[in-house]
């Protein structure tokens, strides 16, 4: 979007010089300079998968604040590990198995149907980690206009909240698609926007889960949010599997693991 914008305001300002050297073209630049004014007619104005208002009427947006974080600038050997898309009988049990008997933290963004649908494989677990919100069915809600992505994220926020007993305050949207639409519904709901700042790379490592904890240990920077996933094909097991190698990798370089939320709460004051 930034570089789309930067193209636009470009034209304006070729157009305008345009019009004043060029005597006779001037009425055609100006005329042209004007329509980048004027929004694509494709895109509603209001309400929108783009817009990030429902039009002129008041907005009902909570606080009306939405933050979003990569990561956090700190010199403090911190590190968020997270966990999307479960969950699902298959993994997530396994992971939860790891972070208890490495006492470690993570943020857990559900998927509200699968949470509503695994319950059990979340009841009693979750003392030392928290939950997000990472919608109803992991559909694109940069795709869906303000009404249909809010609709989507309070049925999971409340899904997420009956099974888990904790209310999600946080939203990674899937893909990490953010639109107009998302902030909007986002801001209803007063969720802090999460994305991350280093993602699992399981497919440069086959079969080799050591080598891949190696990479991700030698990457991680303090401040780092982690981004690994606890569903997914075969090849996202490399991750799972080197997960003790990555906790004990950057313990011994004097990382501490944290949730998302008690690291987003080191993030110096602006």
């Amino acid at each position: 979007m930034a570089d789309g914008a930067g193209a636009v305001w470009g034209r304006r300002t070729v157009l305008r010089r345009s019009a004043l050297l060029a005597g006779g073209a001037a009425l055609g630049a100006a005329v042209t300079s004007q329509s980048t004014w004027i929004a694509d007619r494709r895109l509603p104005l209001a309400g929108g998968p783009a817009s990030a208002t429902l039009g002129s009427r008041h907005q009902q947006v909570g606080a009306g604040v939405v933050e979003v974080a990569w990561g956090v600038p700190t010199a403090e050997r911190l590190v968020a590990l997270t966990f999307d898309d479960g969950p699902q009988p298959r993994w997530t049990p396994m992971v939860l198995d790891t972070l208890e008997q490495h006492r470690v933290p993570a943020t857990f963004f559900l998927v509200g149907a699968r949470a509503r649908q695994h319950a059990a494989l979340l009841r009693g677990r979750l003392g030392r980690h928290e939950v997000g919100n990472h919608s109803w069915g992991h559909h694109d809600l940069a795709r869906m206009d303000a009404h249909t992505a809010y609709d989507d994220l309070r049925r999971s926020h409340d899904a997420i909240a009956t099974a888990t007993g904790q209310a999600p305050r946080l939203l990674r949207p899937p893909w990490g698609h953010l639109g107009g639409a998302v902030l909007h519904a986002a801001a209803r709901l007063n969720y802090r926007l999460v994305l991350w700042t280093l993602q699992m790379v399981e497919g440069e490592f086959p079969n080799d889960p050591a080598g891949h904890a190696r990479r991700i240990v030698a990457d991680v920077q303090p401040g780092t949010i982690l981004l690994g996933h606890d569903v997914g094909t075969d090849k996202r097991l490399v991750a799972l599997r080197g997960l003790p190698d990555i906790i004990t990798g950057l313990r011994d370089r004097g990382y501490s693991f944290v949730t998302v939320s008690q690291l987003l709460r080191r993030a110096p004051a602006s």
